[in-house]
């Protein structure tokens, strides 16, 4: 019988196990993270089928999307305290079928606010309990070592999943409808359940070893590190505790504004109107999904090099020239959208693609050496910044295309924001996290 499969307290693994089952758990976090994508790359298909069909407005589309986003953000803190406190498996499994819940019912939708139902609140509340509080969180529990490198691979499971989902979603939107897409996310989000009841575990000591890095407590006698609320404490107390402390530090601040901006200008800009905004100037959907499948190639590139480069160097350093550089891209998409695929665009989602999300793994890390064990928690709070960001950008570009025809000044003012972004990210002081959290 594999070790995998012994009953907690049963057995001890030898200090020659080649393969540490930190890496067994972190592999089925990532599938699940990739099951769980299919709705972050639907909106931007979607939305013109929906159009068409309905003739509903970008606006109106958009107040669906920004509720998903909300519920994403802050669903995210309060799911991390549920995974300290009910596991990491039952929380995923259940997040998976809200998502596909979420998708499967929208089929029936046939007004505005019933997407507010499915795409915003079913599908918030799941990929909200799959944010990448889920990735900090695993990587918490099941390492010491190589955190910044398995956070990196981790946040670009989402990545992979675009890449998976956004090309046949679009294809399959403009082939067999908006209705046979949304039962694919459904799928994608079902198919995982099962994978994650028979393999993935919520911590270490359920397999009597230690995190990967550490001794096995069994052989060295070594206790094994592990945040758990204290006896009493519910999920929500626990959560809200957490942002009651950080609230008081200044670090805290600058994480959370400088993330606002991280969402504001990946999933509820470019992530959400990207597509609309390329057939306005005469691009297939098609080819504006391919660009942006793209995105996620070099996203997974990007995702994994950041969290390699966050193992070695100061993190804040990192976060500057994310932003900066995101900044300058954005400055330059207005004047290169055009009918056809020219290599200026190519070369801006290749950019773009590696910055994407490569603001998670140092920032992750800034979270940990800050407020130590209340890392993923705190870091639960954070994203949630990052997704209220995005949802008012979503909202705010629909207003701007609705009322200008183009999109123009909100690529342009989310390049400003991005220069905020750098220069507040950069000036994060050093502080330990024992001064910090109670």
């Amino acid at each position: 019988m594999s070790r995998l499969d012994e009953p907690e307290g049963v057995g001890t693994v030898p200090r020659s196990r080649r393969i540490h089952p930190a890496w067994f758990v972190a592999a089925t976090a990532l599938v699940a993270l990739i099951g769980a994508a299919g709705f972050r790359a639907a909106p931007g298909a979607l939305m013109l089928p929906l159009e068409e069909e309905f003739g509903w407005s970008l606006t109106e589309m958009s107040v669906a999307v920004t509720l998903n986003l909300l519920l994403f953000g802050l669903t995210a803190p309060f799911a991390a305290a549920l995974m300290q406190r009910f596991g990491i498996r039952a929380v995923t499994a259940t997040a998976l079928l809200l998502i596909a819940a979420g998708a499967a019912l929208t089929v029936f939708v046939t007004a505005p606010w019933m997407l507010l139902l499915t795409w915003g609140l079913l599908i918030g509340l799941g990929t909200g309990s799959m944010a990448l509080v889920f990735a900090a969180t695993v990587t918490d529990t099941w390492f010491a070592k190589r955190r910044g490198l398995v956070s990196g691979v981790l946040t670009a499971g989402s990545a992979t999943g675009q890449l998976i989902f956004l090309p046949i979603i679009a294809v399959a939107a403009e082939d067999y409808g908006w209705r046979v897409a949304s039962l694919i996310i459904a799928s994608g989000a079902l198919l995982v359940v099962p994978l994650v009841l028979a393999l993935l575990r919520d911590r270490p000591t359920d397999l009597g070893v230690g995190r990967y890095g550490e001794p096995d407590p069994a052989v060295e006698k070594a206790p094994v590190p592990a945040v758990r609320p204290a006896r009493g404490d519910g999920a929500a107390a626990l959560a809200l505790r957490a942002l009651r402390d950080a609230s008081k530090v200044r670090a805290f601040w600058a994480l959370v504004a400088g993330f606002a901006i991280c969402g504001a200008t990946t999933n509820g800009l470019v992530g959400t109107h990207f597509i609309p905004s390329a057939h306005d100037h005469g691009m297939p959907q098609t080819t504006a999904a391919g660009l942006l499948a793209v995105v996620g190639i070099f996203d997974i590139a990007g995702t994994v090099l950041s969290g390699w480069l966050t193992d070695r160097f100061n993190p804040r350093i990192l976060l500057a020239v994310y932003y900066a550089g995101r900044g300058i891209s954005l400055l330059f998409l207005p004047s290169l959208l055009s009918s056809t695929l020219e290599p200026s665009i190519v070369v801006f989602i290749v950019v773009y693609g590696l910055d994407w999300v490569a603001t998670v793994p140092p920032t992750i890390a800034l979270c940990r050496e800050i407020f130590g064990d209340r890392g993923p928690l705190v870091f639960g709070w954070v994203f949630a910044a990052h997704q209220i960001g995005a949802g008012i950008a979503s909202v705010l570009a629909g207003i701007v295309r609705d009322q200008t025809g183009q999109y123009t000044v909100a690529w342009f003012a989310a390049a400003g924001l991005c220069a905020v972004a750098a220069v507040i990210s950069g000036a994060i002081a050093r502080r330990p996290h024992s001064r910090t959290l109670r």
